[in-house]
């Protein structure tokens, strides 16, 4: 009976799981995908983890051009965000509640990633915590799979441990190349203003 539990609960996940990312696919679909023409180069710039959408209504509108995405888990930072975007009239960014993995899922074959930004993610200090970290073998290869060739991935954190386990895991990687790239834009944000310093990386898509 107990195994029959476990079952019902694991498939239960699961099409919890689909079910996300088909919302999520959807929303790509008709708000995002509708934004191109159809010779245009098919290509975003993602932050993960966008909180109040402070930094990214802050660079948005200094590349009219491109297209942007702000994800997070929480749909009151989504709210706040979106208000952010609707005062200041920005139509080059969206805004939506996913997880990352799921997100990049969700991506048609037709859409790729040109710049991904992490700022301040949970470093999951405690070492049995640590698969939880955002930044993982499995995660870099699926980012990978929807990056474009030379994308970037750009990441900033004030947990000095988790910076080195980050920038150990790209210089392993074979799909990734460290670079020297400064830091794209800075602009106040909600997490900026609550740590002192911060340490940040580069890497390009292989």
């Amino acid at each position: 009976m107990i195994h029959v539990l476990q079952a019902d609960r694991i498939a239960q996940i699961a099409q919890e799981r689909a079910l996300r990312i088909s919302r999520v696919g959807e929303y790509i679909a008709s708000n995002i995908l509708s934004k191109f023409n159809e010779n245009d180069s098919r290509a975003i710039n993602l932050e993960i983890g966008c909180g109040h959408g402070h930094w990214l209504t802050s660079f948005a509108p200094l590349c009219d051009n491109d297209l942007f995405v702000g994800i997070d888990l929480l749909s009151k930072r989504i709210r706040k965000a979106d208000r952010k975007k609707e005062l200041l009239n920005l139509k080059n960014i969206f805004f939506l509640k996913a997880e990352a993995t799921e997100f990049l899922e969700a991506l048609p074959e037709n859409l790729y990633i040109s710049n991904t930004f992490i700022m301040h993610p949970d470093p999951w200090p405690k070492k049995k915590h640590h698969k939880n970290r955002l930044i993982q073998d499995s995660f870099l290869k699926a980012l990978h799979n929807r990056s474009k060739h030379g994308s970037k991935l750009f990441f900033k954190t004030d947990h000095e441990p988790y910076f080195d386990w980050t920038k150990k895991i790209l210089s392993l990687s074979s799909l990734w190349k460290l670079g020297s790239e400064n830091w794209p834009h800075e602009a106040p944000s909600y997490f900026q203003e609550l740590f002192e310093c911060s340490h940040f990386c580069s890497a390009s898509s292989v």
